[in-house]
């Protein structure tokens, strides 16, 4: 799981004053405790300034839409609200700011749902001393980061890392983060407007995402606009 960089921040050492600027963070947990500890070993790391912690999901969309942080470190159980609803609003409030997910379970299905909502890390909190830091660079560089006990039960699935899309519904989604509408997406896939509808509630169904920005962001992340959109004259040939 290795897409291609939504932004890049400077790399260390490159000499630039922009190399200096640290990565921003919004610190997210319920316990006191935990969030000290998180903290410790972000703090440890001059490349990281933690600019506001937060304890429920209120405090974390107001924290994250007044800092606009490169990342925001998320619990994936907080009160006040579903984590996973709050990544889908942040992926479409704050298209900028990353978001890695930080869980004591290491089941791989809440994994694969963080990660279709809009995460780009997923770190479980036993393994933060080793994880979290590296975690929070990737994602300040648009890259993903799954903590490796999970990847390992993703891969023993075998499918932890297949798009859960259809061939069809994948050109539909490709399509629809290239702007096209309806009715063009109909024309270059020769299908009917009925269709292109269903194959489009089909998928935000399947992604658990609501608008085009977080559709846009998931094809982005899975490398869905690398390859070109299919051509007109493809279901002729």
């Amino acid at each position: 799981m290795k897409p291609g960089p939504l932004y890049a921040l400077p790399e260390p050492g490159s000499g630039s004053a922009a190399s200096k600027t640290p990565i921003s963070v919004v610190l997210a947990d319920d316990h006191a405790f935990m969030r000290r500890s998180l903290r410790r070993l972000l703090d440890a790391e001059t490349e990281f300034e933690v600019v506001a912690e937060a304890s429920d999901i209120p405090t974390v969309l107001r924290h994250v839409r007044g800092h606009l942080p490169h990342v925001l470190v998320l619990d994936l159980s907080m009160p006040g609200g579903s984590s996973l609803t709050a990544i889908r609003r942040l992926r479409s409030e704050a298209p900028n700011t990353e978001i890695v997910v930080t869980t004591m379970t290491d089941d791989p299905r809440f994994a694969r749902e963080a990660i279709a909502a809009g995460a780009s890390g997923y770190v479980l909190k036993d393994d933060a001393h080793r994880d979290l830091s590296e975690a929070v660079r990737r994602a300040a560089r648009g890259e993903s980061f799954v903590t490796q006990r999970v990847g390992s039960v993703l891969s023993a699935y075998g499918d932890g890392d297949r798009d859960p899309l259809s061939e069809r519904e994948v050109d539909v989604l490709r399509l629809i983060a290239l702007g096209h509408t309806n009715a063009e997406i109909g024309r270059l896939l020769q299908i009917s407007v009925r269709t292109v509808e269903t194959h489009r509630a089909h998928i935000h169904h399947k992604l658990g995402i609501s608008t085009r920005a977080q559709l846009v962001h998931y094809a982005l992340r899975r490398g869905l606009l690398i390859a070109p959109a299919p051509s007109p004259l493809a279901a002729i040939t």
